[in-house]
């Protein structure tokens, strides 16, 4: 078996060029995106015509945008059933190595040849996937293709927010088909550091580690060393007795993470055989225990108001893909000058570097999932669901900014049939097996089946019907249960996590939002004050998530614009959000 380390020669310019793994950090990798050859198969009859064993492709695409945005060089926003990517990379030999191919996103159902030769698959359009390298390369000229099969109306696969007609039309937006994420090379040793699960604990000043190693595992070490701002700030070390090792790291020093407060850690773990270090992987977490109870989330022993709001994750040129890295902060920015303190990021899974963000600007997050498009009225859905979830939630589970999980949205009954309860309540379990560190809602505004917190989704634009709505739960009455033939509450955390959806654009009379529009910018303004305010001052309400933070296409009642104008002054839409909650008195 011949095995490869990758020539490192920068010939082009990348776009999104930033390491893509930001809490799992090798220091040589390669960044593949840029120019690919692309080719479209509506037919999806290119495996039979065997293009992954050559053939001309008639466009050029750049990698990593979809090519229904004009980032990508093409702007087809057609539905493209089947696409197909190709690009040469020279690989150079080294005895001991292993290459790995990444790929941090390809919706949705992908096939990987090299060199004509089948390599890998996966299904699912949100996670990211590797292929061993190493048993399908040669000295020099390598060619990766892959197939991208997408059709987002089978009902057989999760499309978040992506339409199923033609047009966008409501709250659905322009398609995202194939590569939309960073494609990378590293290469490893035999024996390498695959995977590791922080346990931060606050209280006691410490970093429990679950560390999982690929390869002969025998004889090996691992290591891991914190320093906080440069200053050394613990170690500890760990015979590997088995593929999955744990070790436990005591801080010399604690700098808790608060939301606004991004105290954050840097961590350093290898892998050594004897003497020698044979891997070692960057990586960063933050001091930050959560507790959930009645009253609300608690964040290091202190009850947090979460002021959240809606982010979609959807960008004008790039579609599903940020332009720049800096777009990516800058979005949490423009949220938390409004005095928002985090956000549901909806119907999809975002890309590492916006959690990286988010975990460095102190920024709270839950984590979600596109599961609009599925069918869950049928338990089959679980064989589509659950495989990508599962990879999710192991993707994310280090971030210090994600207070929770929320794996379904408005899940309505489909053709007359309700959802599947069993599909929910499987899906909430196999969440806490994985993760019994955060709360857990089953699914967002309804139907709920079994659920950590109990939210709704409200969009009453009367402001007193809006009030009355919550006034006797506030004065310890009847709490307001939304479709109460459906779902019940039992005593949990009250979470408004959906309401306002005002709409206001001075360019666009077509667009829409919820309930009647504002006649001017002052009524916009009073409304929003009374809404949030009445949240607020609720002694039960332990959070809101307003929506939304930016226009979405024909969906125009965002605070700012699609191309992230505010509408309003961000200094009064700030002060009406961080007036004190009641919660917090």
């Amino acid at each position: 078996m011949n095995e490869f380390t990758m020539n490192f020669t920068k010939d082009e310019k990348k776009a999104r060029a930033e390491y893509p793994r930001p809490q799992f950090v090798r220091e040589e990798w390669l960044n593949l995106n840029g120019e690919w050859e692309f080719e479209f198969d509506y037919g999806k009859s290119g495996i039979d015509r065997k293009l992954f064993e050559g053939g001309e492709f008639s466009r050029k695409i750049q990698v990593p945008f979809c090519p229904e945005s004009s980032l990508s060089g093409i702007g087809c926003k057609d539905f493209m059933n089947m696409v197909w990517y190709r690009r040469n990379v020279s690989l150079t030999p080294e005895a001991g190595k292993r290459i790995l191919l990444h790929f941090q996103g390809v919706d949705y159902h992908a096939i990987v040849w090299i060199n004509g030769q089948k390599a890998g698959e996966h299904k699912g359009g949100y996670t990211p996937f590797t292929i061993d390298l190493t048993d399908y390369i040669a000295a020099g000229d390598n060619t990766i293709t892959l197939c991208a099969e997408d059709d987002v109306r089978s009902g057989e696969q999760a499309r978040g927010k992506q339409c199923e007609q033609y047009y966008s039309f409501g709250c659905d937006y322009t398609r995202t088909t194939g590569i939309w994420q960073t494609v990378w090379l590293e290469y490893v040793p035999e024996s390498y550091l695959d995977r590791f699960k922080f346990y931060p604990n606050a209280s006691a000043g410490l970093l429990n580690l679950q560390c999982d190693i690929k390869g002969a595992a025998e004889g090996l070490m691992v290591k891991a060393e914190a320093y906080f701002q440069g200053e050394f700030m613990g170690k500890t070390e760990s015979l590997v007795k088995s593929n999955e090792t744990e070790l436990s790291l005591s801080l010399l020093e604690k700098y808790l993470w608060m939301p606004g407060e991004p105290n954050l850690y840097d961590l350093k773990i290898s892998l050594w055989k004897e003497k020698t270090k044979v891997d070692e992987v960057t990586s960063y977490f933050g001091l930050r225990d959560i507790y959930y109870d009645k009253e609300g989330v608690r964040i290091n022993g202190r009850k947090i108001f979460q002021r959240l709001v809606l982010d979609q994750g959807f960008y004008p040129e790039g579609i599903y893909t940020a332009p720049s890295d800096e777009a990516l902060k800058q979005d949490i920015l423009l949220s938390m000058e409004m005095g928002f303190n985090g956000a549901r990021l909806h119907e999809k899974v975002f890309e590492p570097r916006f959690l990286y963000w988010a975990d460095h600007l102190g920024y709270l997050v839950w984590g979600e999932y596109g599961n609009w498009g599925l069918d869950i009225t049928k338990r089959s859905a679980l064989t589509v669901f659950l495989p990508e979830w599962i990879e999710a939630v192991k993707r994310d589970f280090n971030s210090t900014a994600l207070v929770g999980w929320c794996p379904f949205n408005e899940t309505w009954d489909q053709n007359f049939t309700r959802q599947e309860d069993s599909v929910l309540r499987i899906v909430y379990e196999v969440t806490k097996a994985i993760d019994g560190t955060r709360p857990v809602i089953d699914t967002s505004g309804n139907f709920h089946v079994v659920t950590d917190i109990f939210d709704i989704h409200d969009y009453e634009q009367e402001e007193e019907l809006f009030a009355e709505k919550f006034k006797a739960m506030g004065e310890g009455g009847e709490t307001y249960v939304t479709f109460p033939e459906r779902q019940s509450y039992n005593d949990q955390a009250y979470f408004v996590s959906e309401y306002g959806g005002i709409w206001w654009s001075e360019a666009d009379s077509e667009g829409w939002g919820y309930g009647k529009r504002p006649g001017s910018r002052e009524e916009f303004l009073n409304r929003y004050r009374s809404l949030t305010t009445t949240l607020l001052r609720n002694k039960r309400i332990s959070g809101f998530c307003y929506t939304q933070l930016y226009d979405v296409e024909q969906e125009v009642n965002g605070l700012y614009t699609y191309t992230r104008e505010a509408k309003f002054d961000p200094a009064l839409i700030r002060e009406i959000n961080v007036q004190k909650a009641a919660i917090e008195e």
